[in-house]
């Protein structure tokens, strides 16, 4: 597993790098209570806000020690859609991704559009249903900070079956495609210059029906339990305890809006 970075990123440190294009470079999250939400990620995970672009409305940046980590928008009152973490990947012509995303079987529901000088963005969904971003860089490059807790540390997508909207994935970003050799695990990870970026976790009828296919954020945190106890007394919730994975120590959480994540406290 790796972290949602460019080569130029040190660990722990930012970076002023072009992501390759299809690098998970950013995560935002939309919501009806913005002011909220801000006080309950600002507690669990030392997150400070500041003003970002406002082309779909309302929206901040949350920062960890004045770096840029994720961002949290106000949803329309008139959208009805699910309060979700929504990774972007890295384009260098959104116009021209999103057409393929196109016709590959996707749809484009938001954008192009230019946020500013910040850059150029989309947001879209794969044939299976599951939203992601596009984010072309100018001014913000997106995630300025890694492997420290309160940043995003991997990004997966739960789907019915990994293989075929793997296909889907490739054809679009040009990932290379790694099936797990786990007998009955169905699991292909995404890798971008031999290094891996992010997962597709086929879990059949698992899929929660309420949810569908969708892509999951994990947020690294020094200490699961403890943020476990936090989080619970923010008003979010525990759906899955702790457990150990070949990723570390995983838990899957809901704020208080609902929105799902999960939190990765990583191998000693």
């Amino acid at each position: 597993m790796t972290d949602a970075r460019g080569p130029a990123a040190g660990r722990g440190g930012g970076t002023s790098a072009r992501r390759t294009p299809g690098t998970p470079c950013w995560v935002s999250l939309m919501v009806h209570g913005p002011a909220a939400t801000q006080e309950f990620y600002g507690a669990l995970f030392g997150w400070e806000f500041r003003p970002g672009p406002q082309q779909l409305g309302p929206y901040v940046r949350a920062l960890l020690g004045g770096r840029e980590v994720a961002g949290v928008g106000r949803l329309p009152p008139d959208r009805h859609l699910p309060i979700a973490w929504t990774p972007y990947l890295a384009s260098d012509d959104v116009n021209r991704t999103a057409e393929t995303v196109r016709l590959c079987g996707g749809t484009v529901g938001v954008g192009p559009l230019d946020a500013a000088e910040a850059g150029r963005m989309a947001i879209c969904s794969d044939p299976a249903g599951a939203v992601f971003g596009l984010w072309q860089a100018a001014a913000h490059l997106g995630q300025a900070v890694t492997g420290e807790p309160g940043t995003p540390a991997w990004n997966e997508l739960a789907t019915f079956e990994a293989a075929g909207v793997a296909k889907f994935y490739e054809t679009v970003f040009g990932f290379e495609l790694e099936p797990s050799a786990t007998a009955g695990l169905d699991y292909v990870t995404l890798r971008l210059d031999g290094r891996p970026v992010a997962g597709i976790h086929g879990v059949g009828d698992a899929l929660p029906r309420e949810r569908g296919p969708h892509w999951m954020t994990y947020f690294q945190v020094a200490d699961i339990g403890e943020s476990l106890r936090r989080l619970t007394g923010l008003g979010g919730h525990v759906l899955e305890p702790a457990r150990d994975t070949f990723r570390g120590r995983v838990a899957l959480v809901a704020d208080p809006e609902g929105a799902r994540f999960s939190l990765l406290q990583s191998p000693r």
